[in-house]
């Protein structure tokens, strides 16, 4: 069986892309280059939106990626169920193409964020924790200045009440998000966002805090494989 494709998608101000290929690669995985101003996911079986700042987080962040050629691609192909997990500027690429509800606003501190975080995995149901065990605690580095999980009551209720929450933190906020959120899920759980970033998590060599974030990848695989 040929191995499974990942696209990983490059913007102007992208910083991650070469990580999340890595440790696409790692696992046994196709990392796929996907470039923003295409029409062409060119047959991904899943696609990862990674960290930096996209057109330099201009307007808001992620506002003006959502309306990339490629992103026209993405969404459907996301609603029809398509794996895509979005990290920090992903994330809130995710947000502002209303894949997941939600926004992340500046750090309650007003300070940039860069540490190793604890966090919990709230929920294995989805397409991009199933390796993990619900409950289980890891650790992922975090590097942003707007990570703060906001949404209205009424959606932070369902959120909680239908299990969508997929990672939250422990032992300490780093921006201030509402109810601890670090990530996300849509309803079907094909669609993940977190701050937090796997991919910086992948390799005990490059001084991460370990290789906890490589379940988010082996799960991805395991689910295609599975499909």
């Amino acid at each position: 069986m040929s191995a499974a494709r990942v696209g990983v998608v490059t913007f102007p101000g992208t910083l991650d892309d070469q990580d999340a290929a890595r440790a696409v690669r790692l696992v046994g995985g196709e990392a796929v280059p996907l470039w923003h101003a295409d029409r062409d996911l060119k047959g991904v079986d899943a696609v990862f939106l990674p960290g930096g700042f996209s057109y330099g987080d201009y307007l808001r962040c992620g506002a003006i990626s959502r309306f990339a050629p490629l992103m026209e691609e993405i969404v459907p192909a996301a609603r029809a169920g398509l794996p895509v997990l979005g990290t920090c500027n992903g994330f809130q690429i995710l947000c502002e193409a209303h894949l997941l509800p939600g926004a992340l606003t500046r750090n309650a501190s007003l300070h940039y964020v860069c540490r190793d975080q604890r966090v919990r995995i709230e929920t294995a149901d989805t397409a991009w924790t199933n390796a993990y065990e619900a409950g289980q605690e890891i650790t992922l580095p975090v590097k942003h200045g707007e990570g703060r999980y906001v949404a209205d009551a009424e959606t932070l209720a369902e959120l909680e009440a239908e299990g969508r929450v997929v990672v939250r933190y422990v032992g300490g906020n780093p921006n201030g998000s509402l109810n601890d959120i670090a990530g996300v899920r849509n309803e079907a759980g094909n669609v993940v966002g977190l701050m937090p970033h796997p991919e910086h998590a992948v390799e005990e060599l490059v001084g991460a805090p370990g290789t906890d974030g490589l379940g988010f990848f082996t799960s991805v695989l395991k689910k295609l494989v599975d499909a």
